[in-house]
């Protein structure tokens, strides 16, 4: 498919909006079980989030950026929604965490 640089643009930031609302409506789904499956999590979401902005010349925290992500303060959403992980989750994340 050729597309416009517009267009690309438009529909990576709507598939992006739609991630985050679909993250949103998962907080069941720990940010260990993210990084044990898929090797990234929200927190990774919004560093990738700060970097850009940093690229643009943009201030922006790592806080704002995973306000973002979360749609909250980090902290109000780990108070809500954390739940302590389960010691195989900790060892599978333990054994990958060089990586990352």
């Amino acid at each position: 498919m050729d597309i416009d640089d517009e267009t690309r643009t438009a529909l990576e930031a709507a598939a992006f909006r739609r991630l985050l609302a679909h993250l949103a409506s998962r907080s069941d789904v720990q940010n260990i079980d993210l990084m044990n499956l898929a090797g990234f999590c929200r927190n990774c979401l919004a560093n990738w989030y700060q970097d850009a902005a940093t690229e643009r010349g943009l201030p922006l925290d790592k806080a704002a950026a995973r306000e973002v992500v979360y749609g909250m303060p980090y902290d109000e959403w780990r108070a809500l929604h954390q739940k302590e992980a389960s010691a195989d989750a900790q060892a599978a994340f333990a054994a990958r965490r060089p990586d990352h």
